[in-house]
């Protein structure tokens, strides 16, 4: 009963609020899902990552699959693997039968997965600049990529493209026949950017180094902005600066609203942005040209990011000397 009856309110609320979330683009406005992973700690997700929450089903093991992956169940006539988030956070294994396990079905970087967790709590709407970067001192190896607090209580939101990486192993390099396609001309060979997880950092930086392009790197979107700023104050932006690849999802300032306040700054305006999110099942072009941004590209394909950085940064609009 507890099940049913939990399950229908959280759907309803993910489902029936879709239009209202939407309209929080360009807003640095977020929802959050809040769960527990056996212990009293509060952890979260970005609902925009989710599709379904549901009880735990039976789930069939592999022998051979990764520690994390405590099986496979058919969700939606999909066979999905389902990652056990207490074993890849280093705590002990959430029982599949207790009576409170959900699964929350996720879709993100082009996949689709199940996270085990031992409770759901609710879901919160909340500004962006309530959410923090994890605290000085935090493990370089931590799954956190930023916390907020709630009801007075630490909410530690998790960074779910690190879990995914320890199944899936690191990104490939960029492809030859894509670096064979480097040449000289266009645009100054520099990019900032600006995201709130370590592996989408690495990965980025990672292949953006293979078509020799300087990567300046920033946690959050309002460092970003105050960077792009100062640059603008030295000289002209665009002798400094050939794009802006940045994350939807970061503390104090999002993606939408930093393209949104490059879009108004005048010595910032015509910066080419690119939004790379792990959001791919859900953003559309409508949402990005709302946002200002250039283009939408879904983490994470080597060289699809390479090529269309190389696409920009090599066409002949606004040469630098």
């Amino acid at each position: 009963m507890f099940h049913g009856v939990f399950r229908a309110k959280l759907m309803s609320s993910l489902l029936d609020d879709v239009d209202r979330r939407t309209q929080m683009v360009g807003q640095n406005r977020l929802e959050l899902l809040l769960f527990t992973l056996g212990t009293r700690q509060l952890f979260a997700i970005n609902v925009f990552k989710v599709r379904e929450v549901i009880a735990c089903p039976n789930l069939n093991r592999l022998p051979s699959a990764h520690s994390i992956i405590r099986g496979v169940a058919t969700l939606r006539g999909k066979t999905v693997s389902v990652v056990d988030l207490a074993l890849a956070l280093s705590l002990p294994p959430i029982d599949p039968g207790r009576s409170e396990a959900f699964v929350i079905l996720t879709e993100f970087n082009r996949s689709i997965q199940g996270l085990l967790v031992a409770s759901v709590d609710r879901i919160v709407n909340l500004n962006w600049d309530q959410i923090r970067p994890p605290p000085r001192g935090t493990h370089k190896d931590s799954f956190l990529t930023a916390v907020t607090q709630i009801d007075d209580r630490l909410v530690e939101i998790i960074d779910v493209e690190k879990v995914l990486e320890m199944i899936t192993g690191p990104a490939r390099d960029v492809s030859d026949m894509v670096t064979a396609g480097v040449h000289e001309g266009g645009h100054v060979r520099r990019a900032l950017v600006a995201d709130d997880s370590a592996v989408a950092r690495k990965q980025v930086v990672r292949a953006l180094t293979q078509i020799g392009v300087e990567a300046v790197v920033f946690n959050d979107g309002r460092q970003a902005l105050d960077a792009l700023l100062e640059m603008a104050a030295q000289g002209p932006i665009h002798e400094q600066i050939g794009l802006v690849i940045s994350d939807i999802e970061m503390p104090e300032m999002d993606g939408y609203t930093l393209s949104a306040a490059i879009r108004k700054e005048p010595a910032l305006a015509g910066l080419y942005v690119m939004l790379h999110s792990s959001l791919s099942g859900t953003f559309n072009e409508t949402l990005v040209r709302r946002a200002g941004a250039d283009r939408f590209l879904p983490k994470f394909s080597p060289d699809e990011l390479a090529e269309a950085v190389l696409t920009h940064l090599q066409s002949d609009g606004a040469k630098v000397g």
